[in-house]
């Protein structure tokens, strides 16, 4: 039984990371891949049939063709969660959602889990679970949390992999969040418009690219993250 019960309306960080550490994304297809599975299995209905579809008349499929090849269905899509934030890293990926529907995030995550992992193993002719154990999940219960929460996983984790550490210079940090394209950082600063991601309550807590910015250099001057890092780990 998951300690975390799921309800419609909250807010919950998702996480997981590969079997025995290994890495999940081995390259940026990968990559795009994961980003693929989680607007189309963010649906009552798609199932990877449509994935499929969409990659045999388009080749490699991107946020564009994901955009354009929606604008021209009659058909209605029914979100399972909303998806406010994403970061990939090579072994782990972080997911901030809200449950739209009553069993969306469960219905989601094991479409998702099973989709990529059926990718991977069939693309690098492997067998078994590719992630460590069911997907972990933690209960987003205040407005500071949530607004910590985003920050840990558009700008906190990404700058795991920047080369330049261990310098800490708030600019040199702000760009390279601003440059990692497997996060939703640039989202948040207007940078770029995804057909995955809803920001829900987060659009309205932060109505601007300059709102957000702001935020992110009060949070890397004062390190207040710092107080709450026992929140984030995994």
């Amino acid at each position: 039984m998951r300690k975390v019960q799921f309800a419609k309306n909250h807010f919950y960080h998702i996480f997981n990371r590969g079997v025995d550490k290994r890495k999940i994304f081995l390259n940026d297809s990968d990559r795009w891949r994961f980003l693929q599975g989680l607007f189309l299995f963010n649906d009552k209905e798609t199932s990877a049939n449509l994935l499929w579809q969409l990659e045999r008349d388009h080749g490699t499929v991107n946020f564009r063709v994901l955009k354009d090849f929606f604008a021209t269905q009659i058909k209605l899509r029914h979100p399972l969660v909303r998806i406010m934030a994403d970061c990939l890293m090579p072994n782990h990926y972080h997911l901030l959602l809200e449950e739209v529907v009553d069993g969306g995030i469960s219905r989601f995550m094991h479409k998702l889990g099973t989709g990529y992992t059926q990718y991977f193993n069939k693309k690098y002719e492997r067998v078994g679970s590719l992630l460590q154990g069911p997907f972990k999940a933690v209960l987003v219960d205040n407005e500071i949390y949530l607004k910590y929460l985003l920050f840990y996983i558009n700008v906190v984790n990404p700058n795991e992999l920047r080369e330049a550490k261990p310098s800490s210079e708030i600019e040199e940090i702000m760009e390279f969040a601003e440059e990692f394209p497997w996060a939703t950082h640039q989202e948040y600063v207007g940078k770029r418009d995804s057909i995955i991601i809803d920001k829900g309550l987060l659009g309205g807590i932060f109505p601007t690219p300059e709102t957000y910015r702001e935020f992110t250099k009060e949070m890397l001057l004062g390190k207040k993250y710092e107080t709450a890092k026992h929140l984030f780990l995994e």
